[in-house]
């Protein structure tokens, strides 16, 4: 099941689409274009080499083209998220975002193909013609029945996995947690009696896959809008009448008597908590519907404190997400080239992930989600950013493939493939997105010192309605008319802080004149920085304890704005405030230090920035690998400016820090295995992800050209070392960037 729980404003997700490069998909070449020769290596007359290559095997496409990691997305837009028949230009936006997934979670390229029919034989005759292009199908968004009458058409007729994710998706997932839900009940598959409310195709695909792990047919009952598909019903297709059930229930207050699950896959509130104290003891409910359930779990729980209940919202425990599946399953198809995508398969991922959920909950994702670190009745699904989901499913699925034979390409060091697995992904992304996972669970209020800036005004509403915390805004009395503007109906709702009027101040004056009345402040300039400007007062808020974290930047030059900053806030006792950029690729995370402050950094100090930031990367999934870097290469060439980077060495010699650190070196030996290995004597096992430069002038040029010219995303600078969590955003940061770094420092992580 999808999460709608989210909510936007309509302009903030527009813009989000429409900014920068229209959509949210590109293609990157793989190889380099950047001479004649790689384009004739690339195209003529290079490219006739795997051609005839191809030609006289057909299996070698997969070793010289894309075709083994792609997956079209395809839809013809009949039935998109809950929104109905929108049609397939619609439909666009969520297929690229299917896409966007794909990769996301288990680094699997994929192209969105919106087809402009809904002539079911039209349909199918042009999916199957893309056989030789892609390596699988994601089928989606498709209205029931012709879902049902597609795919299996596809299936038959094609010999690369398809799969409609509607319907088996939401089947794997429901039957993970059905597993661990009869598990702490102390039930049995085979003896457990389902009552199934909606007859769409994710209910039918649940139904047939339970029953292909073990429920007894004549233990489920399915129901539609007009009640119980029984045997002999009038006007049932033979997609529903394959369930129709031997029964006297007409209704589903009659079917759920005694039952002890219910899979709800309809409309909201059609369970009534009355349904639920007639099911049998410590009930299993499984309320599908979104964005509304069909019965809250509140509602449920007053009802039956026994139950165990899963929704398909993550503002509850127990989501049924998707997620969790579609990416590693494919994952682990297109890694043996897998015909198809069978039951033995399907089931062998609900087991995976049912699996999963009963091993111990890491720290991470406990912390993010405030779930408990144990398998219990309000933790029978992981977490759907947990990193192992792309380790534990796509083996799973690999081996069920392999053992059904539908395997071309069978996997011999199952091993050696959960590490490849590992690999594919940086920890970086799921970090960060247990962050904002996080922020939603334990909800902070952040200041937003420039609030009468659009794209910080942009950023606030953004956090406020991505429910990551109360946002508090500094500003003046025009703010809620800037707030209306950009498509807020409620501005009152949001916390406005204004110096003019606002009680704080006399106690911030004497705060902030305690501090500075022997740095040459008299008690009038006090009353002045107080009164006019923003990061003061900001900072104020903070340190009275108005707000949690603090966001400022846009306005002022990086430099001015901590001066700003420290007038207010002090650095953590002994520590050297610092910034970090962080450069974050598909498999890899770079952390830069010190690129904000420090100009002429000591040796002490440079150690200082490889412990902090070496924690930093801990706590975002990462292992350090620390290299101080320098022009020369361990004395070559000799230089006079060599000495702190060498004598930071040696102070963290003498610390017995635990990971690895070397210097001073290029950033070509710290980075290129092969120039590393140049210098056998290193004490790097492989390359650095921790750099720490020599100075400020090196390091901010370097951050500067990589967030401009790089390939990689770019999240910071965050600032490390204060004693209250406050960021200063770039003065170029988009809404996005700041809420992030406002999640950041919320979260702890940025600290």
């Amino acid at each position: 099941m999808s999460d709608e729980t989210l909510q936007f404003s309509e302009r903030e997700a527009l813009l989000f689409h429409s900014e920068g490069r229209p959509g949210k998909i590109e293609i990157i070449a793989s190889k380099p274009m950047a001479t004649q020769r790689d384009l004739a290596l690339a195209y003529s007359p290079g490219v006739a080499v795997p051609v005839q290559a191809i030609y006289d095997d057909p299996a070698t496409v997969y070793d010289y083209t894309a075709k083994g990691n792609l997956v079209a997305v395809i839809s013809n837009g009949t039935a998109i998220l809950g929104m109905g028949n929108l049609g397939p230009l619609a439909s666009k936006p969520v297929m690229e975002g299917k896409a966007v997934l794909f990769k996301r979670f288990a680094d699997v390229d994929a192209i969105d193909i919106e087809l402009k029919t809904e002539d079911v034989n039209r349909f199918i005759d042009a999916v199957e013609l893309m056989e030789p292009t892609f390596g699988g199908i994601n089928l989606e968004d498709i209205k029931a029945p012709e879902c049902f009458i597609i795919e299996q058409a596809l299936r038959e007729r094609m010999n690369i996995p398809v799969f409609h994710d509607d319907q088996h998706g939401t089947a794997i997932i429901t039957a993970a947690g059905l597993i661990n839900a009869c598990l702490l009940t102390g039930r049995k598959l085979s003896e457990v009696k389902i009552v199934v409310n909606g007859a769409g195709a994710a209910a039918i695909a649940c139904t047939e896959l339970v029953k292909a792990m073990g429920v007894r047919g004549d233990n489920v009952i399915l129901c539609d809008r007009k009640g119980v598909i029984y045997q002999g019903r009038e006007g049932v297709d033979q997609w529903k009448s394959a369930h129709a059930a031997v029964t006297e229930t007409r209704t589903l207050t009659e079917a759920l008597v005694g039952a002890d699950v219910f899979l709800g896959l309809s409309a909201a509130g059609s369970l009534t908590p009355e349904m639920v104290k007639d099911m049998a003891p410590a009930p299993i409910i499984f309320a599908m519907a979104n964005p509304e359930p069909e019965i809250r779990p509140e509602l449920a729980m007053a009802a039956r404190p026994d139950a165990i209940v899963a929704t398909g919202r993550s503002d509850y425990p127990n989501q049924v997400n998707n997620v969790l599946g579609f990416p590693f399953i494919f994952r682990g198809a297109l890694d043996v080239r897998a015909t198809g995508i069978n039951d033995a398969m399907k089931i062998a991922a609900a087991n995976a992930i049912a699996e999963l959920a009963r091993e111990r909950v890491p720290e991470e994702v406990a912390a993010a989600y405030g779930v408990s670190h144990s398998f219990g009745p309000t933790y029978i699904i992981p977490a759907p950013f947990d990193p192992r989901l792309m380790e534990v499913v796509p083996v799973a699925v690999a081996k069920a493939a392999m053992a059904s034979g539908v395997a071309t390409k069978p996997i011999l060091d199952i091993e050696a493939y959960r590490h490849s697995l590992r690999a594919r992904l940086n920890p970086t992304t799921s970090v960060l997105s247990m962050a904002y996972e996080g922020a939603r669970a334990h909800p902070k209020r952040v200041i937003f010192a420039e609030g009468e800036e659009e794209v910080v005004l942009r950023a606030a509403i953004a956090f406020k309605e991505g429910g990551y915390g109360t946002p508090v805004l500094v500003g003046r009395d025009d703010v809620p008319e800037r707030l209306r503007a950009l498509g807020v109906t409620d501005p009152e709702s949001f916390e406005l802080h204004n110096s003019r009027v606002s009680p704080l101040v006399p106690r911030m004056v004497d705060f902030l004149y305690s501090r500075l009345q022997r740095r040459g402040y008299l008690r009038r300039d006090c009353e002045r920085m107080v009164n006019q400007d923003r990061n003061i007062f900001g900072a104020l808020l903070l340190q009275l304890g108005e707000g949690d974290a603090m966001i400022t930047g846009i306005t002022r030059t990086y430099g001015e704005t901590m001066r700003q900053i420290r007038r207010v806030i002090d650095p953590v006792a002994g520590k050297t405030p610092f910034g970090i950029h962080l450069l974050v690729g598909q498999s890899h995370t770079v952390f830069i230090a010190d690129t904000t402050v420090n100009e002429r950094p000591t040796a002490e100090q440079l150690a200082d920035f490889a412990e902090q930031t070496a924690a930093v990367a801990r706590r975002m999934g990462h292992e350090p690998r620390v290299a101080f870097l320098s022009y020369s290469n361990f004395g070559n060439p000799k230089g006079e400016w060599l000495d702190n980077i060498r004598d930071a060495v040696t102070v963290l010699d003498g610390r017995k820090v635990g990971f690895e650190y070397e210097g001073e070196m290029a950033p070509d030996v710290a980075l290129n295995p092969k120039q590393l290995a140049n210098y056998p004597f290193a004490r790097l096992s492989g390359p650095a992800n921790v750099l720490i430069m020599p100075g400020l002038q090196s390091a901010h040029i370097s951050a500067k050209l990589l967030r401009e010219l790089g390939g990689d995303s770019v999240i910071g600078p965050m600032l490390i070392g204060m004693e209250k969590p406050v960021q200063v955003a770039p003065m170029t940061s988009t809404a996005s960037e700041l809420v992030t770094l406002a999640v950041l420092a919320a979260g702890g992580i940025a600290r």
